[in-house]
């Protein structure tokens, strides 16, 4: 892999590493459907900038009700409830439970598309999961917070990372095929569209001040907008497998944001997260060609 190649995929993990702590900072003003209308809105606005001049194509009208499916599981819903856990949970634990993703995109996968599960599979499976019940359980408890609320918020968290992944594999299944930055910037459009009557007849933002309005606009226009023209650029690169590389980086990204932000890090979180990790690279490994064809020798 090139070196040009790895600092992108350094530089799109830190943006979405960062969106967690960028979440936290947000909510202190916006209640959380602003903060996933504000992100959607922002994000597009930068996409539609990209697709008007650079000439990219939008997905064709006959596709409405899957883009639909995937705006509301891939932005609108997830953008809200990480908000909304983010209230009571710190935004490292955020970053850690989002690593659920791929568990829930394989799990999914293999209901719809009847994928066979090998042992490598499930052995990351498990343990990717061990590490975020680490993380989880192990966090500290605010004392103002009320018993329980911590968990709670983890729950809406895993249930935002499994809309991640139902969107993934609608998108897969569905909307293969299409101009990259046309279906994101639709997306996030119909994310923006579906959140606005829920915002404008809700309860609105109190008194605004720069810091959440400063994490608000780097959560739109990177962490939206700018992450998903570096996702697609890299993707039109190098392999999908290599972009995989990011999701191993997003826990450590929200470890060391929350750090500077003075979140609470123990141990136990750090050995949660490095067993997180590896059971990623486990659930992710592909065989080389060579270990395939020794498999089918030895078979």
């Amino acid at each position: 892999m090139k070196t040009r190649t790895v600092l992108q995929i350094l530089l799109l993990s830190a943006v979405w590493g960062i969106s967690f702590l960028m979440i936290r900072i947000a909510g202190t003003v916006f209640p959380p459907v602003w903060v996933g209308l504000m992100r959607s809105s922002l994000g597009a606005l930068l996409l539609w900038t990209v697709l008007l001049l650079g000439g990219n194509k939008l997905p064709p009208r006959r596709l409405i009700r899957w883009l639909l499916l995937v705006a509301l599981f891939n932005n609108a819903i997830p953008f809200t409830l990480f908000a909304l856990g983010e209230k009571t949970v710190p935004s490292n634990i955020a970053g850690v439970i989002n690593a659920t993703t791929p568990i829930w995109t394989l799990l999914l996968s293999l209901a719809i598309f009847r994928v066979r599960m090998t042992a490598l599979m499930i052995g990351g499976v498990l343990l990717a999961f061990v590490g975020v019940v680490v993380v989880v359980m192990n966090q500290t408890a605010d004392p103002a917070q009320v018993p329980g609320a911590a968990l709670r918020g983890s729950i809406v968290i895993a249930l935002a990372a499994l809309g991640y992944a139902i969107a993934t594999v609608i998108a897969k299944a569905k909307l293969n095929g299409l101009d990259p930055i046309g279906l994101a910037t639709t997306q996030l459009t119909l994310s923006a569209g579906m959140l606005l009557p829920f915002a404008v007849f809700g309860e609105h933002p109190s008194a605004l001040s720069w810091a959440p309005v400063a994490a608000i606009s780097v959560l739109g226009f990177a962490g939206s907008g700018l992450a998903y023209l570096l996702y697609y650029k890299l993707l039109g690169e190098v392999s999908a497998t290599q972009v995989v590389a990011v999701t191993y980086l997003l826990p450590l990204w929200g470890l060391l944001w929350g750090a500077v932000a003075h979140e609470a890090v123990g141990l136990p979180a750090c050995v949660g997260v490095a067993i997180t990790i590896v059971g990623l690279v486990i659930l992710n490994w592909k065989p080389t060609p060579k270990e395939q064809a020794v498999k089918a020798q030895t078979a």
